[in-house]
């Protein structure tokens, strides 16, 4: 386990076939057809490896069955376990596509529209899939061989490996699929270039290939060699090796949430002085940017330092943050209040600032001192997706769509408790009178971000409603609570 305690994200994508069209399990009949034009949630597939023989996948769908052929060719989508049928090789050609061969009949998959089998005997086009990651594009590149993460360096100009622990902006990369190809964009919207410089522009030099390897990422260029750390500190350019060993080996993880807090008394919360936090810092260092990490179950979250500890009460509500491991203690409620949050502390007691600056669980309720202001730092470059896909600007009007399978990248500037989100044209997002969010306002509305689960936040318009897509798949301004329609992954 990395030092940031994160696993690797589950690799999830959707697969082309030559003409185009994604594979495609359908909810009644546990069909399968390659008859979308777009990646949408039925045409989400999950990459799980077989134990002991890594080279084995298995296919999982939406709906949690795995893909299957029998010694016929004729493929289904109905298992609900781990069977010799459900096992497939990944044979991967020199553009980057793949072909599944059935383990167990040595026959390959492919076809169009509703006439898909598993029995070729040799690849042809009608065998070979484009691979397009369904993950959201934003996350956190660890070296395999190094184990140290990527991060913008900006007095280099290059992407560096040398991080212990991905903290601040810096560390946000984010995957840009464009032709069925990636390139990787930094948190000041440079492309990486194969020489290792960063670029304004993308272009044949920062396109790369997505290649796996024992459910690892490789990222393979256009000349055919690979990516990997150079030198001390690590700069991520191509190399020599026209195949993948470890040292061309990345795993993607969840970025988290990582943010800054502002007391009462109009300072930051911080560790500058020891091991207790205290509101009384004037500039925002690592020393007082926390990283937040959400339980899935019990909603509830811990912060954690950019040293590794987390937040913990002690003895006589103190707040120390000196924890390795995740326990009660070291779990706290976060109460969303418009433009400010309360936490409640194990002890059932709200966090206070007491006049020193020092932070102490003491208090039954909410005042002025039980309030901080909460602040967003690693995602300048916002990009949403909902239940039904990613938000984007409609291509006709100034209104928002909420499920498209591909995505824009806004704007995210906080604004004393609140955000204003900007849009590629340089315009801001406002509600309507009708409850239509729309993308076009000359001036800032304010937003109020709610980082509610793990992986999703929820968005309230300046009329104190949620944001939702509704099922037109439009951006509306209008929903009184909260359901799975108004929580967005970021």
């Amino acid at each position: 386990m990395p030092a940031n305690g994160n696993r690797p994200l589950k690799l999830q994508f959707g697969l082309i076939n030559h003409e185009g069209r994604y594979l495609t399990a359908e909810t009644f009949g546990f069909k399968v057809n390659a008859s979308a034009p777009s990646l949408k949630k039925k045409q989400i597939w999950t990459l799980e490896q077989d134990s002991q023989d890594t080279q084995v996948v298995f296919l999982r769908s939406h709906l949690g069955r795995y893909l299957a052929s029998d010694k016929d060719g004729k493929v289904t989508c109905e298992a609900d376990g781990h069977n010799s049928d459900c096992r497939f090789l990944i044979v991967a050609q020199s553009d980057g596509r793949w072909a599944l061969q059935s383990e167990q009949h040595l026959r390959f998959f492919g076809g169009s529209r509703d006439y898909l089998s598993c029995f070729a005997q040799i690849i042809t086009d009608a065998e070979l899939w484009a691979v397009h990651l369904a993950l959201h594009p934003q996350a956190n590149l660890l070296s395999v061989a190094r184990k140290r993460y990527a991060h913008l360096s900006t007095e280099d100009g290059e992407i560096a490996v040398d991080m212990n622990i991905p903290w601040g902006v810096a560390a946000l990369l984010t995957l840009v699929y464009l032709d069925g190809k990636y390139c990787l964009k930094t948190c000041d919207s440079r492309f990486l270039s194969n020489d290792g410089k960063l670029l304004t522009e993308s272009g044949r030099a920062t396109a790369y290939t997505l290649e796996l390897k024992c459910g690892k990422l490789a990222f393979k260029d256009c000349e055919g060699k690979y990516l990997s750390p150079m030198g001390p500190t690590g700069t991520l350019r191509s190399g020599r090796c026209s195949k993948p060993g470890k040292d061309e080996l990345f795993d993607l993880e969840e970025s988290h949430p990582q943010v800054v807090l502002m007391a009462a008394n109009g300072r930051y919360v911080s560790l500058r002085q020891g091991v207790s936090l205290a509101a009384n810092q004037e500039d925002e260092t690592d020393m007082e940017t926390f990283q937040m990490e959400i339980d899935k179950e019990t909603r509830k979250c811990t912060f954690r330092s950019s040293q590794g500890n987390y937040w913990a009460l002690v003895a006589h509500g103190g707040i120390q943050s000196t924890a390795t491991e995740v326990s009660a203690n070291t779990m706290f409620a976060v109460e969303w209040l418009d433009h400010k949050v309360a936490l409640k502390a194990n002890n059932g007691k709200y966090i206070c600032t007491k006049k020193n600056g020092q932070l102490l669980a003491v208090s039954d309720s909410i005042g002025e001192d039980e309030q901080l202001t909460l602040k967003l730092i690693n995602r300048p470059m916002l990009i949403l997706r909902g239940e039904n896909g990613f938000i984007c600007q409609h291509k006709n009007s100034n209104a928002l769509d909420a499920s498209r399978s591909v995505y824009d990248i806004f704007n995210l500037q906080f604004s004393n408790g609140g955000y204003h989100i900007k849009g590629v044209d340089g315009r801001f997002w406002y509600v309507n009178s009708a409850g239509l969010v729309c993308s076009d306002g000359e001036a800032p509305e304010d937003f109020t971000l709610e980082l509610l689960e793990h992986g999703r936040l929820a968005i309230r318009g300046k009329n104190g409603k949620y944001l939702r897509g509704d099922q037109g798949g439009t951006l509306r301004g209008d929903a009184l609570s909260l359901s799975s329609s108004a929580l967005w992954e970021y």
